[in-house]
């Protein structure tokens, strides 16, 4: 394998103007930066990005960090394909850690991605107030918050309107009849869910329903926590004639419990999910649901990441995504 003094030999130059050309430096002269260029590529030489970060704390080196909380979820798996195909045009290379809502694990990604120098992190926080990432900022490491943001500190932000989004979904229901609906949820420490809760408050006070908060599950985002929670709803005695789930992990175990039981989609209970999954119109019945543009958003992230990286003064920025509600047969209007 080619090192840095074959590359050095061929092209006739020291070794230390083949690191700073690798490095990007200015001050080499164009064509000293082509003719080495050349030798890399006639010797197939592949600079140690390692090396190339314990020589210079100030080099780029052209590593982004990404940080999401469930790799299993397809919403998020359409997030990191959004960022690793912007990453990847842009000469980027992508560090993928997944906390799964764990506040020690998500403090052990930040301390390995600073550890390696990267330009630029693109994160789901914990919650509104983490202040891992809040360090972060204000120690001047470009962030760039995705699906969920902080309240106590400015940065920018990719997401949705998770309210509007969720209260499309439920007036959906409202508007064919049904008046008890229950909603799933993740826990409302992320903001995530306490905009899809206002949503949800927001469509009653549209048709002058009271709120319930019996009517209100939240536990983890996951899959088993969406079917333990509707089995709790499946036993109420004065049972909601819809469901509005709050992520699509949640709603594929909701979906388990209700077949579970035998018992009928859309005819004996409508469900709505927030999400919309690949294989929603393969489902029997197929899933009315919140389509939220996962791949957009993480691509979206990736480039405001990358001009905060070449402009770390700028403004800091918010983008919001629209969703679409997806209506299908897994609800039915309520006679």
């Amino acid at each position: 394998m080619s090192n840095l003094k074959a590359v050095a030999e061929h092209s006739k130059v020291s070794i230390a103007t083949v690191s700073r050309v690798i490095n990007n430096d200015p001050k080499v002269s164009k064509e000293t930066v082509l003719k080495v260029q050349a030798s890399i590529k006639a010797l197939d030489y592949k600079p140690n990005r390692v090396a190339q970060r314990l020589r210079s704390s100030n080099s780029k080196t052209k590593l982004l960090g990404l940080i999401i909380p469930d790799i299993q979820n397809p919403f998020f798996v359409d997030v990191v394909r959004g960022v690793e195909d912007y990453a990847y045009r842009n000469n980027f290379a992508v560090m993928i850690g997944n906390f799964g809502q764990d506040e020690k694990k998500e403090k052990l990604y930040l301390d390995i991605f600073q550890s390696e120098n990267i330009d630029g992190l693109i994160v789901a926080p914990i919650h509104g107030k983490d202040k891992g990432i809040e360090n972060l900022v204000k120690n001047g490491i470009p962030v760039v918050c995705i699906d969920r943001g902080l309240t106590d500190i400015e940065v920018d932000i990719v997401k949705v309107d998770n309210e509007l989004g969720a209260f499309n979904a439920v007036d959906h229901l409202l508007s064919i009849g049904h008046r008890r609906i229950a909603f799933i949820s993740g826990n409302f420490k992320i903001p995530t869910y306490t905009g899809r809760l206002e949503g949800y408050k927001k469509a009653l006070r549209k048709y002058g329903i009271p709120f319930d908060e019996k009517l209100v599950f939240a536990k983890n985002a996951d899959y088993k926590s969406g079917f333990d929670l509707a089995n709790l709803i499946l036993e109420l005695e004065d049972r909601p004639t819809a469901v509005f789930s709050g992520n699509n992990l949640l709603t594929l175990g909701a979906l388990e419990a209700i077949h579970g039981k035998n018992i009928k989609i859309p005819e004996e209970i409508s469900i709505i999910g927030f999400d919309d999954m690949p294989w929603s119109i393969s489902l029997n019945p197929p899933l009315t649901a919140v389509r939220q543009p996962g791949f957009d958003m993480g691509r979206k992230a990736a480039e405001m990441l990358y001009e905060r990286i070449a402009n770390p003064s700028k403004k800091n920025e918010s983008v919001i995504l629209d969703t679409e509600l997806m209506i299908r047969k897994s609800t039915t209007r309520l006679e």
